[in-house]
């Protein structure tokens, strides 16, 4: 479904999906990168099916994730850095009283 434009010459960073660190191009975005894997990003709060980026534009939000601590980050519209960890949502948040 997705194919990579040529490659450039620039290097890869590291980052950590889901604790598992993955070499990635530097220009994509986190949503990106965790399509070369297995595309989830996150588990929907009732029925907990997988959710995946869909528009890649930020106007969806099926791409939340935790991106460095941070939760509800939409990952389309996040550029990948080194050592930035990137995690998958799973199902409702809780909400800190």
């Amino acid at each position: 479904m997705f194919r990579r434009l040529p490659e450039t010459a620039a290097q890869p960073v590291t980052v950590v999906i889901d604790g598992r660190p993955v070499r990635v191009p530097f220009d994509l975005t986190a949503a990106a990168a965790v399509l070369i894997g297995d595309g989830i990003t996150r588990t929907t709060p009732v029925s907990g099916s997988p959710r995946a980026p869909y528009c890649m534009m930020g106007v969806c939000f099926d791409c939340l994730m935790e991106i460095d601590g941070v939760p509800n980050t939409q990952a389309c519209m996040v550029p990948v850095a080194e050592g930035m960890r990137i995690n998958r949502q799973v199902g409702a948040r809780k909400v800190r009283s």
